[in-house]
């Protein structure tokens, strides 16, 4: 829950958000960018109001149906500044799915597994090629929190990449 309450106080302390802004930008920017996914916003927000982080407000414009405004209140604009000055210390190890396939890759014949970790290797180029493009596009758009998401999944391609190729070679030779 911590990651999820950070994620919807960061987001509120941007700006107060409606619940669909909310989701909206988490599906559309975060997950994207981050890898971050709530399956309901709706929930979490509720537990953010009880422990007083949020508050929820009656909102109408113009015609428009009523719907609740989520803003961020002082004990949530301290929480979420906890909850980012403890996440910038806490180190998780990155998973990939790379691993447990390293730790099998003895039960295959090594042409396939030559071959597997070349397309691997291709993959995680063009991957790392639309990042490349889309960190471009942001700097056009002045998108600074963005473009330090890219080219830290960037960094951490261009690593794999680097092991790949290490590890090609040495299951030739």
């Amino acid at each position: 829950m911590i990651e999820q309450e950070l994620l919807l106080l960061g987001l509120l302390r941007e700006t107060p958000k409606h619940g669909y802004e909310i989701k909206t930008k988490i599906r559309q920017i975060l997950s994207i960018f981050a890898g971050v996914e709530l399956k309901s916003i709706y929930y979490p927000l509720k537990i953010l109001e009880k422990k007083q982080l949020v508050l929820k407000r009656a909102a109408k414009l113009g015609k428009r149906p009523k719907r609740f405004v989520y803003h961020l209140t002082l004990k949530g604009k301290k929480r979420f500044e906890e909850l980012l000055n403890k996440s910038l210390l806490t180190i998780k190890r990155p998973q990939f799915s790379l691993d447990l396939s390293l730790y099998f890759l003895h039960y295959l014949e090594p042409v396939s597994v030559k071959r597997r970790l070349q397309a691997r290797l291709s993959i995680l180029r063009k991957v790392s090629g639309g990042i490349e493009k889309l960190a471009k596009t942001k700097q056009r758009q002045n998108a600074s929190a963005l473009i330090r998401i890219l080219e830290h999944n960037l960094c951490l391609l261009k690593a794999e990449e680097l092991f790949l190729r290490g590890l090609l070679k040495s299951t030739v030779n």
